[in-house]
């Protein structure tokens, strides 16, 4: 199972950032489209803020990974 969670984790975040070229493809607003425009026009601070909301969506999903870890094998656990 250790395993299986392992690539579920940053899968799940490569999942919504793929939602970059879908959005892009289909003309379908939302943040992955911001992006790509952000990208063409070169509008830094967009690009700088959806690249910090795309990192805390990793940071957060790796975190609960972690957690996962712990109650999948107990051994894991960090004990005081």
């Amino acid at each position: 199972m250790i395993p299986i969670v392992t690539i579920v984790g940053p899968l799940a975040v490569n999942i919504m950032t793929g939602s970059m070229v879908v959005e892009n493809i289909f003309s379908i607003p939302g943040i992955g489209e911001q992006f790509v425009k952000s990208i063409l026009t070169n509008d830094y601070p967009t690009i700088m803020g959806l690249a910090i909301v795309y990192c805390a969506m990793l940071c957060v999903v790796l975190l609960i990974t972690d957690i996962l870890y712990g109650l999948i094998d107990p051994r894991i656990r960090i004990t005081k």
